[in-house]
């Protein structure tokens, strides 16, 4: 509950600040811009921006970058280094429609983890500088315009939602840049953990529409190695291959057998993968 005395705010926050602090509350922006600032208190840029500086300087509000802050919680006293949700301020980061929380962020949203995930990972239409706030990574993944899809409002906490992509577009982002998911052993894991609840056409339906080689040989191979039972799915994967090999997990040295099946090259052991998949 938001600890100010509306009688008297002096004693709290001082009747400016106390005006501002209740006002973000009923708006739910929590994470903010000087233009919410100015919106509210009716200060110029300037006297708006010493303002804040000096809400900074007392643990009332963070500064996440020029000109975005978040509330610090009064539970919280007057914490000079507070976050907030970290999905949310990836939201605010980007500050566009065109974004959702994707690989391993997305895995960790949908429960397709059991790692603890430092780095919050954003796919995004605009190339974007990785920023690294109070300790927290955040990386930002190029999209083709044709590739932006599979993404959907997800409530993060009570007030806050985010884009996400669905659990299917996780995957396939996961498949084609096993790198931001912790390779391709985790990417395989989230894909045991959600098997009873992915929709093997909406699978293979976003991977023939991103058409990536690689990510329809992964795909196939982890649909038959976790017995995901769809045959026409899987016929429809296989009929799109080319001749070329792929490996497995990209991001290891290129070694193992060669598989026919699915013109991939397996440099991770299938029994390792059976393992951390639960089957």
């Amino acid at each position: 509950m938001l600890r100010v005395d509306h009688e008297h705010p002096a004693k709290t926050l001082g009747p400016q600040a106390a005006r501002l602090v209740v006002e973000l509350h009923e708006r739910r922006r929590l994470v903010f811009g000087l233009h919410d600032v100015q919106q509210i208190t009716g200060l110029g840029a300037d006297s708006a921006r010493s303002f804040l500086a000096r809400l900074a300087a007392r643990g009332i509000v963070t500064r996440l970058k020029p000109g975005l802050f978040v509330l610090v919680p009064f539970d919280l006293g007057h914490a000079r280094e507070y976050l907030g949700n970290p999905y949310v301020v990836a939201r605010e980061l980007v500050d566009a429609r065109d974004y959702y929380l994707s690989h391993a962020s997305a895995m960790e949203i949908h429960q397709m983890t059991t790692q603890p995930q430092l780095v919050v990972y954003t796919t995004t239409l605009r190339a974007r500088r990785p920023r690294t706030i109070l300790g927290t990574e955040f990386r930002f993944v190029r999209a083709r315009p044709a590739a932006f899809f599979g993404a959907a409002a997800h409530w993060v906490d009570k007030t806050e939602k985010v884009m996400v992509s669905d659990p299917e577009r996780t995957v396939l982002d996961g498949l084609a840049q096993p790198e931001y998911c912790g390779g391709i052993t985790e990417v395989a894991k989230g894909v045991g953990m959600r098997r009873p609840n992915l929709d093997p056409r909406r699978l293979v339906d976003y991977a023939l529409r991103l058409d990536v080689g690689a990510v329809l040989r992964r795909l196939g191979f982890l649909m038959e190695l976790y017995e995901i039972e769809a045959p026409d799915e899987v016929a429809r994967l296989r009929s799109a291959l080319s001749a070329t090999y792929h490996l497995l997990d990209p991001g290891l040295p290129a070694e193992g057998r060669f598989l026919a099946r699915w013109r991939l090259r397996l440099n991770v052991d299938p029994e390792e993968l059976r393992a951390v998949g639960g089957t």
